[in-house]
């Protein structure tokens, strides 16, 4: 179940090339492990697909083209599913358990800033995710999570000073979750949006670390 990442506080995401442990049963074209703040993986998502088109689709559609990520547990098991449909602007992901929709983050159009609505499964938007316009200037970047005009999480691009001695600050992309009291349903799309964030925000930056890329 889903348990094991919705109760830690800070969820990171690091691409990995191998899972020898585990089978999965589809083809992966990119595949991550996910710990939570003490660096014990909880849980792996695979980017379902191979071959040529799949291929012809990240190298010319980028950012555009559409995408299907599996979350696992450590045995394999799918807990819930990412889809990206294809967009060429106003991106966004739906968030899957059991088959069904259960909510979407989508990307809003900023001027001078970066802005992410985090909706329930039935419109209603439950969180803000936004960053500002210096930290455009910025290779690092911390987007504030805000529910109501309160603070509620962080999601961050280089972990500066986390699990340093295991990683370097680019290997990493998460989310704080900084309200003990967030709902597991808001939690588990912010998970969601990480991927979305990284895609739209840094894939053009650091082609080998955006989580849509390779």
């Amino acid at each position: 179940m889903l348990e094991p990442l919705l109760a830690a506080r800070k969820l990171l995401v690091k691409q990995v090339k191998e899972w020898a442990e585990i089978l999965v049963g589809y083809e992966a074209t990119n595949r991550y492990e996910v710990m939570d703040e003490t660096g014990a993986v909880v849980a792996r998502v695979a980017e379902e697909g191979s071959g040529v088109v799949r291929w012809l689709g990240r190298q010319f559609l980028g950012r555009c083209r559409r995408a299907t990520l599996h979350v696992l547990d450590l045995g394999g098991r799918e807990l819930a599913r990412i889809e990206k449909p294809f967009r060429f602007w106003f991106h966004e992901v739906e968030w899957f358990e059991q088959g069904r929709p259960a909510g979407r983050v989508v990307r809003r159009w900023r001027l001078f800033s970066d802005r992410f609505a985090v909706m329930a499964a039935d419109g209603s938007e439950l969180v803000t995710i936004e960053r500002g316009f210096l930290d455009h200037f910025r290779f690092r970047g911390t987007f504030r999570v805000t529910m109501g005009g309160l603070e509620v999480g962080r999601v961050t691009k280089e972990w500066r000073g986390l699990l340093s001695e295991w990683f370097t600050d680019a290997d990493l992309f998460g989310i704080e979750f900084t309200a003990a009291d967030l709902d597991p349903a808001v939690k588990q799309l912010l998970f969601a949006a990480t991927f979305l964030v990284d895609f739209t925000c840094f894939e053009n930056n650091q082609s080998r670390d955006g989580l849509f890329g390779n």
